[in-house]
């Protein structure tokens, strides 16, 4: 039996978006028709894991029909492979933004890691190091090495790495100097240490707007619409759905979208 398609989202830092993302795609890939699963490892937080509380809460309030993921409980790391092979066709993994051991072991069993990042040299710290004065990349960060040995692991394993992207997010909607030299920054580092990087989500009102109800833009239409729609509604959809292609997930659907 094919194994699921593991998508861990992680970076070691917060406030970047990774639980957004994580609802995002793991709701978009539903209503395509996949079937999901989503662990969420921030033990503290739980920002994913209350989305879909939410979401099961509100479409049985509401008599909706929504689809729903499954939910592994994971504790431990021990916990982390039962859950990897639950049998569907793709785990979501939301990872913490701090290095942990349930972390690593999420990492390490990835096919796609997505990083998500601010527009800002706060967020490029934890892929990059630069230096102080001359702004030039000195080294790759602690968490940029963790994902490098992690992809090295994978391809000893399978004979092939993990796809890593890291995910613009809220980028500034005009072009700015520091917008300019953080691109610079990341185009560098993607060339040296191997990851692509893609437009993201926008910080767009939508999104935190549906998110109490455990909604995203995917579920809009004629008898889910909580929030009054407008052609932005529109614009984010279709953003999500080229941020879909773009980490190669939307082509897939003609079989199964799990990995090999």
């Amino acid at each position: 039996m094919p194994q699921a398609r593991i998508i861990v989202i992680g970076n070691e830092k917060g406030g970047a978006g990774k639980s957004t993302v994580a609802v995002h795609l793991a709701t978009s890939l539903l209503h395509e028709g996949v079937q999901v699963a989503v662990i969420d490892l921030d033990v503290r937080q739980q920002s994913t894991a209350h989305f879909f509380a939410n979401r099961l809460a509100w479409a049985r309030a509401e008599g909706a029909i929504l689809p729903q993921p499954s939910l592994p409980r994971v504790i431990d790391v021990d916990d982390i492979a039962g859950a990897m092979a639950t049998d569907v066709d793709v785990i979501v993994i939301d990872t913490p933004g701090a290095d942990t051991d349930l972390s690593r072991a999420a990492h390490q069993g990835a096919d796609l890691i997505v990083t998500p990042m601010n527009d800002s040299f706060v967020d490029f710290d934890m892929l990059g190091v630069v230096d102080p004065v001359t702004l030039e990349i000195m080294r790759p960060s602690l968490y940029a090495e963790t994902v490098w040995e992690a992809r090295k692991r994978r391809a000893v394993a399978r004979g092939r790495p993990i796809d890593w992207v890291v995910l613009r997010n809220r980028l500034a909607p005009v072009e700015a100097r520091n917008r300019r030299r953080v691109d610079e920054r990341v185009a560098t580092l993607s060339r040296r240490i191997g990851f692509r990087a893609i437009a993201g989500l926008r910080d767009r009102v939508i999104y935190r707007e549906l998110f109490p109800f455990g909604l995203t833009v995917s579920d809009l239409s004629r008898t889910v619409r909580p929030v009054q729609v407008s052609l932005a509604h529109v614009a984010a959809r279709q953003e999500l759905r080229v941020l879909l292609h773009e980490l190669r997930l939307v082509d897939a659907f003609g079989g199964s979208v799990a990995a090999e």
